[in-house]
């Protein structure tokens, strides 16, 4: 295991910027023995992640601020503070800020390992020469990441709700 911290203060850690998207790392793998990792996601308003499948790992969100809608397989719903949202592992899933104001969730990942993708986004959102580059360098780290990315509902729920899908 990692340093052993017993606090982590709120501004504490390192953070990305994913176009629409913020990751902010509060507790890494290492310093759990991988059993899991904590990020928090500050989510823009009308923000939509793109629909993804882990094959590795299973997220817990609780939504600290805002709204954020979510689909998890064939159910959809809106939570609000203090509601948990699951997104088991093989399951195809995708989240967005179904507020007017910026959203925020604590992301729970068991086992840990996946924050290490979201390190590595942070660098290819920074470096990508284009749009092109971005999607093609995002699909091999999923490769790496046991990640899938799926186009099946973008179309459906920015229409519905007014989304716009992460960098655009």
């Amino acid at each position: 295991m990692g340093a052993l911290r017993f606090v982590v203060e709120p501004d504490e850690g390192k953070s990305v910027w994913l176009a629409g998207l913020g990751v902010d790392f509060k507790i890494w793998g290492e310093e759990t023995g991988n059993q899991f990792s904590i990020v928090e996601h500050p989510i823009e308003p009308g923000r939509l992640v793109p629909p993804h499948v882990h094959s590795r790992e299973d997220e817990f969100s609780y939504v600290l601020q805002g709204r954020v809608g979510a689909r998890v397989g064939d159910e959809e719903a809106t939570a609000d503070p203090g509601s948990y949202v699951l997104k088991p592992r093989g399951i195809p899933h995708t989240f967005w800020n179904a507020g007017p104001e910026p959203a925020r969730i604590l992301e729970i990942i068991s086992p840990a390992g996946f924050e290490r993708f979201f390190e590595a986004m942070g660098t290819v959102g920074e470096t990508a020469a284009d749009p092109a580059e971005f999607l093609r360098r995002r699909a091999e780290l999923g490769e790496q990441y046991g990640l899938g990315f799926s186009d099946e509902w973008v179309a459906e729920l920015t229409s519905r709700y007014q989304l716009r899908l992460l960098g655009e």
